[in-house]
């Protein structure tokens, strides 16, 4: 139960002084600092909203719900439980502002969302503590988000000035064949929470600069980030109802949910999260057939050949693997290694971890892992592990679930694609390591799975790298990088990864409206 987990995540202050320390055998070193602290929450009373925002108005509900530091399990603040009342009412307002908003033009659109980039760039330091404070990531990579999420806006401020239809030539003489792109109308923007800032941004930024409205649902457990974006968002001078936010507790979630999924007033759902909660959504949307686009679950393949720099590897592995402490969905989720190096790999790759890995509050400065977002999440990871080692699998670093949701980082070899790990997404700090012989062997594990978000491979074989990158069944395939979003790119994925594409010159269109106007009677 809930209340199970916060009083299991709230243990003793003394208990989490002596367990949360980075404890990596066989070479000892000096114990990390205890990591269970208090943390005032130092941002700015204007940035740290607990209210919903609808129709450019800060709106109470009858209940309100508790945002936890992952770290520690306290509270932090109670934010307005939001139900099936306020999501209507903000559909109502969305599609009210939808009117207004698609007259702008491209440009005044384009300038309204420079300034909101303007201002998450001015407000960065505190955005990023609120991201730390609620999802429990290092500052340091709290700050990363805070850059990314606002190169979405700067991104498609300009991407909204450069919407083109087209002039067909037509096959008769008296008519012109012209092709407009029109925004589609109200779109429902339901977000997860290991990325709360930038999951919003990259799919409202483009709905914005085409010309639609939202109402966004952020995740239950990190609403902050999402409603101080709302308050960038009216100091930027974006118009009452075009950006609305109803955050709500898991209870209420289905029911919110329901109403964006299904309300005849939105024409457009953007979903980010898993395959399953996807799958349910798909289902709301479909009564009224609306436009959607979703990225879903990822099982990322990481692919490391015998001529690839194993140096280069291992870094690779560990930026996309530890990055959020393993809760990102592009992180490598199954190493592949070929023979000729898999021992290489594994003794470089433990050493690394052993050098570069402190686990800790995300406000503590030499933090690089901080705690999983919940109880939950720690004892998923902790079954995969309990798991693997069951079917054989050795423990080379880690391997335990410490207090709370802190589970040390994990390194396992002699893995097989029996193990759980091999099978579901783990979203936790663990690199189940398994080896293969052929790059035949290696592509048929990689594509055993329903899902295809992204992959990775190592190798320095120009030949090989052609025919993996295009075999591998993923929608982004990183070649001798494990670092691979931007907003200049492409994301999204195969299978059952999702819908459509986010970001770059082609996500602007998941948010329009081809229309077909045939221009007849003419005279030439």
């Amino acid at each position: 139960s809930t209340c199970h987990e916060r009083a299991r995540s709230m243990g003793s202050l003394r208990r989490l002084h002596r367990l949360l320390l980075l404890q990596v055998p066989p070479r000892p070193r000096a114990a990390s600092p205890p990591i269970a602290r208090s943390y005032s929450l130092d941002v700015p009373a204007e940035l740290l909203r607990t209210q919903g925002f609808i129709d450019g108005r800060w709106v109470s509900a009858a209940a309100s719900f508790p945002v936890l530091d992952p770290a520690s399990g306290q509270q932090l603040v109670e934010v307005a439980d939001c139900g099936r009342r306020e999501a209507r009412a903000a559909v109502g307002a969305a599609h009210a502002a939808f009117h207004a908003w698609k007259r702008h033009t491209a440009k005044e659109r384009s300038v309204l969302l420079r300034r909101w980039y303007e201002l998450l760039v001015q407000h960065s330091e505190d955005l990023a503590k609120l991201i730390t404070a609620e999802c429990g990531k290092p500052m340091k990579e709290s700050r990363s988000e805070i850059a990314y999420s606002a190169s979405f806006l700067e991104w498609f401020s300009e991407e909204a000035r450069r919407v083109y239809g087209d002039i067909v030539p037509s096959p008769l003489k008296d008519r012109k064949i012209l092709l407009l792109k029109q925004p589609v109308g109200v779109a429902s923007i339901i977000t997860p929470w290991n990325f709360p800032s930038a999951m919003i941004t990259r799919k409202v930024g483009a709905a914005l600069a085409a010309g639609c409205t939202v109402v966004v649902k952020p995740a239950e457990d990190t609403p902050l980030s999402a409603l101080a974006l709302a308050e960038l968002a009216t100091r930027a001078g974006i118009p009452a109802g075009v950006f609305n936010v109803v955050p709500c507790s898991r209870e209420r979630t289905p029911a919110v949910g329901e109403v964006l999924c299904t309300d005849p007033l939105v024409s457009k759902v953007s979903f980010t999260g898993s395959t399953a909660t996807g799958k349910i959504l798909l289902k709301h949307a479909a009564d009224t057939v609306k436009k959607v686009s979703m990225e879903l679950g990822g099982h990322a393949p990481f692919i490391v050949f015998d001529s690839a720099d194993v140096d280069k590897a291992v870094a690779g592995a560990m930026a996309s693997k530890f990055r959020n402490s393993g809760q990102t969905c592009v992180c490598s989720n199954r190493f592949l290694v070929q023979s000729g190096i898999y021992k290489r790999f594994i003794e470089r790759l433990a050493k690394v971890m052993d050098a570069e890995l402190r686990l800790g509050h995300g406000f503590e400065p030499t933090t690089t892992q901080g705690p999983l977002i919940n109880v939950r999440a720690a004892e998923k990871v902790e079954h995969q592990i309990a798991d693997a080692v069951a079917h054989g699998a050795t423990v080379v670093r880690g391997g335990q679930r410490l207090e709370g949701s802190f589970v040390q980082p994990t390194l396992l070899a002699n893995v097989t694609t029996e193990m759980l790990c091999t099978q579901e997404e783990t979203f936790g700090p663990l690199v189940p390591v398994l080896k293969f012989n052929t790059e035949e062997e290696a592509l048929a594990i990689a594509n055993a799975s329903h899902v295809g978000l992204a992959g990775y491979f190592f190798s320095q074989d120009v030949s090989q790298i052609w025919r993996v990158a295009e075999q591998l069944e993923v929608g982004m395939v990183g070649v001798n990088e494990g670092l691979l979003s931007t907003s200049e790119a492409a994301f999204g994925g195969m299978k059952q990864s999702g819908l459509g594409t986010e970001g770059s010159k082609y996500g602007i269109e998941e948010y329009l409206d081809i229309k077909y106007m045939c221009f007849g009677g003419l005279t030439l």
